[in-house]
Formats: C-alpha cells, sequence, structure tokens
C-alpha cells in the first residue's frame, strides 16, 4: 500500500523537508509514504480567497491517483488517537486500496473535497501551520504503523 500525502505548498523549509523525510524513510516498503506537493496559487492583498481555495482543490483532485481511499484532514474531521490511527491504518492496508491523504491550503478544503472524502480527520482542534502539518502526520503514521507491526517505537503507558 501507498500513502499518498498530497498538499498544497512548495519550497518547505528544511526542518520540514528533514523533520518529514525522517519518518517518511522509516516507513516500511509496504506502507510507504510519497509526498505530492501542489503548488499555492498567488495570494495578493486583494485576491479572491475562495476562488483561490477552489483553484487549490480542483489541483487536489487533480493529483489524487486512481483507485485511492481518500481522506481529508479538515477542522471539521473527527480527531483519532493514536491508536485509533493505527487501527485505521490497519484497514486501509488490508483494503488493497491506496491511500490519499489530502492536505489544503491556508483557507483549508472545499466542500466539494469534503464531500469526495471517505474519511475526514481532524489532527487537533488547534491550528497547526500548514508545514508543520507534514512533519506531525509522518511521525504518526510511522507510530501507527509501529504500533501494528508491535515495533518498540511507541511506548504509551
Amino acid at each position: 500500500m501507498k500513502i499518498h500525502l498530497i498538499a498544497i505548498g512548495t519550497k518547505m523549509p528544511n526542518w520540514v523537508t528533514q523533520g518529514y523525510q525522517e519518518y517518511a524513510n522509516r516507513m516500511p516498503r509496504e506502507c510507504q509514504l510519497i509526498l505530492k506537493e501542489i503548488s499555492a496559487e498567488k495570494r495578493t492583498k486583494n485576491s479572491d480567497l475562495n476562488k483561490i481555495k477552489i483553484k487549490e482543490a480542483n489541483k487536489l483532485i487533480e493529483a489524487i491517483p486512481s483507485n485511492c481511499t481518500i481522506v481529508a484532514l479538515d477542522i471539521k474531521g473527527r480527531s483519532w488517537s493514536t491508536e485509533k490511527l493505527a487501527e485505521n491504518l490497519e484497514n486501509w492496508m488490508m483494503s488493497g486500496r491506496d491511500i490519499a491523504l489530502l492536505v489544503g491550503g491556508p483557507e483549508g478544503l472545499t466542500h466539494e473535497i469534503r464531500q469526495k472524502a471517505d474519511q475526514l480527520w481532524s489532527l487537533s482542534s488547534l491550528t497547526f501551520p500548514h508545514p508543520l502539518v507534514r512533519v506531525v502526520l509522518s511521525e504518526q503514521l510511522y507510530r501507527a504503523w509501529s504500533i501494528t507491526a508491535n515495533h518498540p517505537y511507541h511506548r504509551a503507558g
């Protein structure tokens, strides 16, 4: 199974790239994490943010590989514990389909993407900077995999 992390934003700071890669590289081949960066639309003081959100949503949709389970990261989604993420990861792996994790731009996701998604996942009720989401996601996916594989990385008590 491949997990496609499809995210708006390119040219991330080194700490983001390094943090993401640290955990993406730890993922086993049977649960490979692949980042697909989508360029953000240019924003100015007078930009129509709704039009920008729609353009970015269309780019996200176009980037989804065929036959993927779509999981949209959205503040309106369900909050999962690490153990619930591990359970979901196991279910995704058993489904035989790849996963597409969608991370929108600063204005979030459109209603269309929320409707298209098989699951809505909220990392937190806090608002994170979008670059940080990549690092948190990769670490949590690695942690979830470590639970499913009985790897000692996850040491919850």
